[in-house]
Formats: structure tokens, C-alpha cells, sequence
């Protein structure tokens, strides 16, 4: 499936990502920050920064910001669990919610609204969720049934998203981890929305 240009891309963001898609289709890598200023005619690379930035955060390229090789494009989609972004295993992090690719196990789980997320992190080592891995997860639309020991995802808002064990003691959520290292997460109930909890994990060897 291939992915063009919609409304939700403003003129000079398109105007850029077909760039960026006949380059790469043309010399098999990613042009530099300044190729890109030279292409769009601008001096300054902080709008191709910008604009490189809007394009992951819709889903069209992937990126490491500051680092332009780390440049892919998201235009090819194996239908499958989709790969929502990364969720932490250490401290919270600022959630992604990009697409950036996803891989096809449709036959063996068809839970729906199955998603995956990328494991950054140690604090789930204990678990056998290590740096790297993917997780399959379910989502979650009645809190309250979580049974504790549950491996959870969690958006705190304004802090980002864990992985971890969710534990209920009284009125207090606790979102603890398999790694000594880390210290639990005390929450109230209304503090933490869990996104999904674990299904499977997926590792690349």
C-alpha cells in the first residue's frame, strides 16, 4: 500500500515529502539537512527541521531528529498489527503516536484493535520484556477489571507512557517494575490512563 500526500500535510510539508520520495527512490538513501535547504530553497535548516518533524508526527517518515540519514519512509504498510510508536520500560516518556511500520501475525491474533509498541527500556527485565522488544497490545476499556499483576501500558498525562505491572492497593494505582532498579509509580486512579495490556512479546534475534 502505497502512502501519498493528503490534506493533512500542509504545501510545504508535501512539497518536501515528494522530494524526500524521489531522492531516495533515485540514490537508494536519505539526502542531507542541507540538500534539503538547497531543494526547498530556504537558507536555515530549522523549517526542514520542522517540517521533517510534522512528517513523522503524521505518520510519513520515520526519524531521528538531528540525525538526517536515520531519514525512512513510511510508504509501504504490510497489513498487519500496526506499530504505534515506542512506550517506555524505564522512566515515563513523551508517548509517539506515529505509525511506523507493522508486521503481519493477523492469522495467529485476531483480537480486535490488537496494537504494538517498542520497548525502550530495562526496568521490565525480570518479565522477559527487554530493550527492543516488540508488545502486543490489547486494549483496555474498563479499568476497574484490571487484576493486579496485569502488565499494562500507561499514559500519565503530561509526563508520557510505561510499561509495567499495574498493582491496586486501596485508592492508589502503583505501576511497579520487573527490575529492582526502578522504584514504583504511585498514582490515584485519576491520574493514569491505561492504553492496552500485554499479550505477547515479540523479539528480533
Amino acid at each position: 500500500m502505497e502512502t501519498s500526500p493528503s490534506d493533512d500535510l500542509t504545501q510545504a510539508q508535501s512539497e518536501l515529502y515528494g522530494w524526500i520520495k524521489d531522492y531516495m527512490k533515485n540514490f537508494q538513501h536519505s539526502p542531507s539537512i542541507r540538500q534539503m535547504m538547497q531543494a526547498m530553497g530556504l537558507k536555515s535548516p530549522a523549517p526542514i527541521q520542522s517540517r521533517l518533524k510534522h512528517l513523522q508526527e503524521k505518520g510519513y517518515i520515520s526519524w531521528q531528529e538531528g540525525k538526517a540519514r536515520t531519514l525512512q519512509l513510511v510508504d509501504e504498510i504490510i497489513e498487519g498489527v500496526p506499530i504505534m510508536g515506542s512506550v517506555a520500560a524505564g522512566g515515563l516518556i513523551e508517548t509517539y503516536s506515529d505509525v511506523q511500520e507493522s508486521f503481519d501475525i493477523s492469522d495467529i491474533l485476531k483480537k480486535k484493535d490488537v496494537f504494538a509498541l517498542t520497548v525502550n527500556g530495562d526496568s521490565m527485565i525480570d518479565a522477559c520484556i527487554a530493550d527492543g522488544d516488540m508488545v502486543l497490545m490489547e486494549p483496555i476499556h474498563d479499568s476497574y477489571s484490571l487484576r493486579n499483576g496485569t502488565i499494562v501500558s500507561a499514559m500519565v498525562p503530561g509526563l508520557g507512557t510505561t510499561l509495567k505491572y499495574f498493582v491496586k492497593k486501596g485508592g492508589k494505582i502503583f505501576l511497579e517494575a520487573a527490575n529492582p532498579a526502578y522504584e514504583p509509580i504511585e498514582l490515584n486512579l485519576n491520574e493514569v490512563v491505561f492504553q492496552g495490556k500485554l499479550l505477547a512479546v515479540w523479539r528480533k534475534i
